[in-house]
């Protein structure tokens, strides 16, 4: 229990870390993220607001898809979401006091890949220390076991679309879009391979223990 403990407090500064140098970097971040910076510019706030209020949406629809009340899975997503959404705007007010943001366009496709592995070998960190982790990755989590049979790449995917669709309706009411840029295909391209080779070969001693109650089982 310690091991997972460390585990997800590593997990999610790492996560974090990386969401904020893909956000200050200015060259594309992972969809959700991406999302979440257009309703936070929609709405003239920070993204770590937009990042709580769609990470508790995320944790309701969690529930219902895994068919049961969870009251731990729940309310350790809400913690979780609260403390990842504070760090990553202190992350991104730390590299662009850094001067990420006016670095080389080069340079900052470089940083922003590095950012999304960084994400990625998080994810895969506190998926498998399976504690409480962020509720859209819980999502993918819950997909992968229950609907994908174990297909990471596919399960990614699919938890890829809402955030998509949040896109497409802030572009329709703001005529602008945020945080798409390459660094967005290349999260939305490596995201479940990245995740699957961290799986493979960071933290042997961590492994996969997807918690379900029978209940939803036999649903």
């Amino acid at each position: 229990m310690s091991i997972r403990i460390l585990a997800l407090v590593i997990g999610l500064v790492l996560n974090a870390l990386g969401n904020g140098l893909t956000v200050a970097t200015n060259v594309g971040t992972s969809p959700w993220t991406a999302s979440e910076v257009n309703i936070g510019n929609l709405v003239h706030t920070t993204v770590g607001i937009p990042m709580f209020c769609v990470g508790v949406l995320v944790a309701i629809a969690n529930q219902l898809l895994i068919h049961q009340w969870d009251k731990w899975r729940f309310f350790g997503e809400i913690g979780f979401i609260a403390c990842f959404s504070y760090f990553v705007d202190v992350f991104v007010a730390l590299f662009t006091w850094l001067g990420v943001p006016r670095l080389p366009f080069l340079i900052r496709a470089v940083m922003c890949f590095i950012g999304v592995a960084t994400f990625c070998c998080a994810i895969s960190i506190y998926q498998r220390a399976n504690l409480i982790m962020h509720p859209n990755d819980d999502t993918t989590n819950i997909l992968r076991f229950l609907y994908c049979h174990n297909r990471v790449v596919v399960a990614q995917l699919i938890n890829f679309v809402p955030p998509i669709v949040i896109m497409v309706v802030t572009f329709l009411i703001s005529g602008h879009l945020y945080a798409i840029n390459i660094g967005t295909l290349f999260a939305l391209l490596a995201n479940g391979p990245l995740i699957g080779f961290f799986d493979r070969h960071v933290w042997h001693g961590l492994t996969h223990n997807f918690r379900v109650k029978a209940a939803a089982s036999e649903a």
